[in-house]
């Protein structure tokens, strides 16, 4: 499972780049500075969560339990929903779609699931036993 969390966080990482690079360089010609500012968001919040699923993914071979393993689902599910709700909102702005308030319940689901994350992250990482210190 540890390899599976690194290489998405890979492969996130570099999604985060072409999304940066894409507002940074293309959006900012036709979008409003609020609406990208959105954007600027989702790209940010999914660079942050690219390094936790990548600890996660590092320390998931230590520490190989239930927590740690919900944390790296839980940070992935919620890149998809909390970033992938605000590029979609800024697309549907962008083209003038219209059926925006759907959508924007996503973001902030997304965003507990990658609080929970955090949680269980937090969870996955036991206290210090003798144990720890004695293996080494």
């Amino acid at each position: 499972m540890h390899r599976t969390y690194i290489k998405l966080a890979t492969i996130i990482g570099a999604l985060s780049v072409i999304m940066g690079a894409f507002g940074a360089h293309k959006l900012k010609e036709f979008l409003s500075p609020e609406v990208l500012s959105s954007y600027q968001t989702g790209v940010t919040y999914q660079f942050y969560h690219t390094f936790a699923l990548l600890a996660v993914g590092i320390l998931y071979k230590r520490y190989q339990n239930q927590w740690m393993e919900w944390a790296g689902r839980l940070f992935v599910l919620g890149i998809i929903l909390f970033c992938g709700s605000l590029y979609l909102l800024t697309a549907l702005q962008a083209t003038k779609e219209i059926g925006l308030d759907g959508f924007g319940i996503l973001t902030p689901i997304g965003g507990l699931l990658l609080v929970a994350g955090w949680i269980s992250f937090f969870l996955g990482i036991p206290s210090a036993r003798i144990k720890d210190y004695t293996e080494k």
